[in-house]
């Protein structure tokens, strides 16, 4: 049987893998990440040797993810991108006054302190134009004209979506592999994560303080389709799937009450379709597909498009396919040709 470790603490992937490949009929891969382990994969199944079972780390990537985010940010010594483009600062030059007629030649003072021509009047002094910034760093004291713009702050929010745990990796996997056996090795028993992994494709779990010989027990049983979890996770697991279902259940009943033009909408709005884009789909007006998301918010108890989207899921509910709509059928298909 083949085996493919999947772990980010390379010791430990190591560790179990030396382990495993002692056995006479184990025959072991290993990869440290979520994309390595894909790529395994893939390369396997192309080449005619799929993996039979997957052992995947229930944190595969929260630890780096989260060093990732306490890492401090080091001081560097380039300019911020908003002051690098910052134009340079430049003084107006004020407006030269008009020329006033002394009663007499006199010489006044030039802005350097030497006597200009007779008959001018005195000149004040012009403020010095800045040279340029060269494209290095700016000056520690900027020209009071330009203040400095602060630095950007790093960005936030969906762009910058956090690696996927194991859990997600498997659900993946399974999806484009639904032949292989998923284990998930856990530090410690947690009810909600194991029925998550359950519900992800997972057949076993196992603590990773565990023997080897129970290890080698769980994978020979999953690849018997047996499902294996530990005794103390049985009451909380059995009762996180019984909540589930129950909010399955009711889900289900509530997508139950709406339309077939409603479920229609509801679909679509799974898909992700804005109003415009659902009316487009449908040959509706914009005001009726209003109309229809406001009855499937108030049937469905919610006040959002996202929350309806939640009880879609829970209940089932498919996207809509994403595909461009028919075009309506015409007037001269649907009516038949008269006599004559």
């Amino acid at each position: 049987m083949r085996v493919l470790v999947v772990d980010d603490h390379r010791i430990f992937a190591e560790a179990l893998a030396a382990a495993l490949a002692a056995e006479p009929d184990v025959e072991v891969g290993a990869a440290g990440s979520a994309a390595a382990a894909e790529r395994a994969l893939e390369r396997a199944a192309t080449e005619g040797r799929a993996f039979d079972v997957v052992l995947v780390d229930a944190d595969l990537g929260v630890a780096e993810a989260g060093a990732a985010a306490r890492k401090p940010r080091q001081p560097s010594a380039d300019p911020p991108d908003a002051l690098r483009r910052r134009p340079a600062a430049t003084v107006p030059t004020p407006r030269r006054p008009p020329v006033a007629q002394a009663p007499g030649p006199s010489a006044t003072p030039g802005p350097s302190g030497a006597a200009g021509p007779p008959g001018t009047a005195a000149r004040p002094p012009a403020s010095p134009r800045p040279a340029a910034h060269p494209a290095g760093p700016y000056p520690a004291e900027p020209h009071p004209a330009a203040p400095v713009i602060p630095a950007a702050a790093p960005a936030t929010g969906p762009a910058a979506a956090p690696a996927p745990d194991g859990i997600t990796l498997l659900a993946r996997v399974r999806r484009h592999h639904p032949g292989l056996r998923a284990i998930v090795l856990a530090t410690a028993d947690d009810p909600h994560r194991a029925a998550r992994a359950l519900h992800a494709g997972a057949t076993g779990w196992v603590a990773k303080e565990s023997s080897l010989a129970r290890l080698l027990a769980v994978i020979r049983g999953v690849l018997r389709d047996e499902t294996h979890l530990p005794p103390a996770l049985l009451t909380g697991v059995i009762r996180e799937l019984t909540t589930a279902r129950r909010d399955r259940t009711e889900s289900e009943r509530l997508v139950d009450t709406l339309t077939p033009r409603e479920k229609q909408i509801l679909r679509c709005m799974v898909a992700g379709l804005g109003r415009q884009a659902v009316a487009e789909r449908l040959y509706l007006s914009p005001h009726t597909v209003r109309t229809h998301m406001q009855n499937v918010l108030g049937k469905l108890g919610v006040h959002s498009t996202l929350a309806a989207v939640a009880v879609a899921r829970r209940a089932g509910v498919s996207p809509s396919e994403l595909v461009a709509p028919a075009a309506p059928p015409s007037v001269a298909t649907t009516t038949s040709p008269g006599p004559g």
